[in-house]
């Protein structure tokens, strides 16, 4: 998952067949235009016994060695962001989580890197568990403000991706008070997607806010058995992200 302190933006039409950048979408989109981030609370966490090893759910598949590379803009400047899926693991509330490393170049420099924590239940729900993220300055990386772990200072995990999508579904992605407070509403489950990776018919399409940057809305298509393929603004910017690789080492 990209995060949140990266804005990626889009103007995409509410309706129809639109070319958005490097990605062709269609789908009718419903939802709120008001511009307000309506947040449910935190999804309760299953106790540690119901999780299972690994992160197989279908639109967010998480197997060891994969790479993916997506190609975009972030305010004229072109962005490459690299995420890779490692053998490492963690553990949070008794959780061991799969370590997923996300890397952004901004015109051919470093920018920021982040270590995303995901575990997924026996239902299928994978629950965000937190990230270690740190900004690329005068030659040094630090750690972002954004940063949190579940289960400290009040930091509490969220549904990255549900079992069983719904549209009109509304989840907490995350919840660290003025910090990460990323929410998903499920839009489409039919989606049609083309980026240079591919082309996706039955795509799951998201929108994402957070009442930290009113007036912004994200919109993310995934696809089956791949994950996320494209991310963008639908409101509040100039940006967008397109899978164009997926390898295994």
């Amino acid at each position: 998952m990209k995060r949140a302190g990266i804005a990626f933006f889009a103007v995409i039409m509410a309706f129809g067949t639109v070319t958005v950048g490097l990605a062709r979408a269609s789908e009718r989109q419903p939802g709120s235009t008001s511009g307000e981030c309506n947040q449910p609370p935190p999804p309760p966490m299953p106790p540690a016994s119901d999780f299972v090893a690994g992160v197989d759910n279908k639109y967010f598949p998480l197997v060891p060695g994969t790479v993916f590379l997506y190609r975009g803009t972030e305010e004229g400047n072109r962005v490459l962001d690299k995420v890779v899926v490692t053998d490492m693991t963690k553990t949070i509330l008794g959780v061991r989580v799969t370590v997923v490393l996300d890397s952004v170049d901004l015109n051919g420099r470093p920018s920021e890197k982040t270590l995303d924590w995901y575990a997924q239940d026996k239902h299928g729900n994978v629950w965000y568990m937190g990230e270690a993220a740190f900004e690329y300055v005068h030659g040094h990386w630090m750690r972002a403000a954004d940063s949190w772990e579940a289960g400290r200072h009040g930091a509490q995990p969220g549904i990255i991706m549900e079992a069983h999508s719904k549209v009109g579904d509304t989840y907490r992605q995350e919840f660290f008070a003025g910090h990460a407070e990323d929410t998903a509403t499920v839009v489409g489950t039919h989606a049609s997607i083309s980026v240079p990776y591919g082309s996706f018919r039955h795509a799951l399409k998201t929108n994402e806010c957070t009442p930290l940057e009113p007036g912004v809305l994200d919109v993310k298509y995934y696809a089956k058995g791949v994950g996320e393929v494209f991310e963008a603004t639908v409101r509040g910017g100039s940006a967008k992200l397109a899978l164009v690789s997926v390898r295994r080492t």
